[in-house]
């Protein structure tokens, strides 16, 4: 295989071949069957890296298609609400227009890889409805493996997929271009283009027209955005654009890390739960003394001085202008993932919900306002998850590992899966497995 100028393009020189495609086929089906990948693959880095996500999150290589999670007036109103709705007329101009006449199918996605609009070429939009690529069905490649605008979106960077090296194989008759889009103003990814058909359109061109339409989006994203503020201002200079909120991560995560602009900034487990706790008290709108924070952080007693002398260090660290004292609060606002969770499930959106939940709460913590939080959270997804009966949401949360042991989880996934499905099976296997384990001795 010739090396790649540009290792996000499919085929550098535009041609496909089937010598290519018999390689890549032959890779793929040595990855799946426990093979593994030989150092003198043919596979592309960007690609082999997706197949094993793919292979990690369990996507069945021949599996049912990618589920569709908006529909009728749910998707209309969420995409009508989308920061990529009103640049949608761009798009078009620049896409959608030949789409019919270059033989492809436009999709834009939001940054969770919903199919918010699917327009172009009518005959292989209908082919392509028999794979759920359609408008509401979520792409993302931890659910629908290895393709453009999924990937496109878990790596946030422009790429192709070539045919075979899509990773189910119902999708590898297609090849995809896509690219993501970002706020111009903030950075947040607000999802991808992605232009679908035959083999040419993994060519060198339909790429860099790709990025060229992303460009020209952000660029009247910007406009809009200053045309908005100037007319709410009455015409006066647009005000600065305010800096996004630092966000604290502690789903899933032995240690919060918090995100700002200047940096990231990896927290100790003292530091993590401190700052979680203001952060959750500043959602009620309070602040909280040594003593309470003692309360919270230790499940003895615990002497407040010592509280005080942790909070002195995380203040010196983050700076006294975000953590304030007496009481102890958060002088700015913290967005944290968990309370992102929580608006999420308030909305509805459980599915989303769940794709911003890879564990729970500083697993390892001990902390009682922690583990509190950690059982409030937990305790609303699972009733939320329960509640949707919507098989491919159960069948992600029951690979948490909160879930892995709660029978009355993988009863539902047992009762609510067709029956013949392999994952079925499994379920009721493992069912059985926890049953016995569960009995008295």
């Amino acid at each position: 295989m010739s090396t790649a100028v540009n290792p996000w393009l499919a085929l550098p020189d535009g041609r496909p071949s089937a010598s290519l495609t018999r390689q890549l086929r032959a890779a793929h089906e040595r990855l799946v069957t426990s093979c593994g990948l030989p150092a003198d693959s043919v596979v592309r880095s960007v690609v082999r890296d997706s197949w094993r996500r793919s292979l990690g999150s369990g996507v069945d290589p021949d599996g049912q298609a990618p589920p569709v999670e908006l529909l009728d007036d749910d998707l209309l109103a969420y995409r009508a609400a989308h920061p990529l709705a009103p640049v949608m007329p761009v798009i078009r101009r620049l896409l959608v227009e030949d789409a019919e006449a270059d033989q492809m199918i436009v999709a834009v996605t939001d940054a969770g890889g919903r199919m918010l609009w699917v327009e172009g070429d009518h005959r292989l939009r209908s082919m392509a409805a028999g794979m759920n690529f359609v408008e509401g069905a979520r792409w993302a490649e931890e659910v629908a493996g290895t393709n453009a605008p999924g990937t496109a979106l878990a790596v946030d960077h422009a790429v192709q997929i070539y045919g075979s090296e899509h990773y189910r194989r119902p999708v590898q008759p297609w090849s995809c271009s896509a690219a993501p889009v970002h706020d111009p103003f903030t950075g947040t990814l607000l999802g991808a283009i992605d232009v679908t058909g035959g083999d040419h359109v993994a060519s060198p061109h339909v790429l860099t027209l790709v990025r060229a339409t992303v460009a020209a989006v952000e660029s009247e994203l910007r406009w809009l955005h200053r045309e908005q503020a100037q007319r709410a201002a009455g015409r006066r200079p647009a005000p600065p654009v305010p800096r996004p909120a630092p966000l604290l991560e502690v789903l899933g995560r032995e240690r919060g890390r918090l995100r700002r602009p200047g940096g990231t900034l990896e927290l100790s487990l003292r530091h993590s739960e401190l700052l979680l706790l203001l952060a959750e008290a500043a959602v009620a709108g309070e602040g909280r003394s040594a003593t309470q924070l003692a309360a919270e952080c230790h499940p003895g007693e615990a002497a407040a001085v010592t509280i005080r002398a942790e909070l002195s260090r995380l203040r010196r660290l983050l700076g006294p202008d975000l953590v304030g004292s007496r009481p102890y609060r958060l002088r700015g606002r913290i967005e944290t993932d968990l309370d992102q969770v929580r608006r999420l499930l308030a909305r509805g959106a459980v599915g989303s919900a769940l794709e911003r939940y890879p564990g729970a709460v500083l697993p390892g913590s001990l902390a009682p306002g922690v583990m509190a939080a950690r059982e409030r959270v937990t305790a609303l997804l699972r009733q939320a998850v329960l509640r949707s009966r919507r098989p491919e949401l159960l069948l992600r949360y029951a690979q948490l590992p909160e879930a892995r042991d709660d029978a009355a989880v993988w009863q539902a996934c047992v009762e609510w899966l067709p029956a013949g499905s392999p994952r079925r099976t499994a379920a009721a296997a493992h069912l059985l497995r926890l049953r016995r384990t569960s009995r008295p001795r």
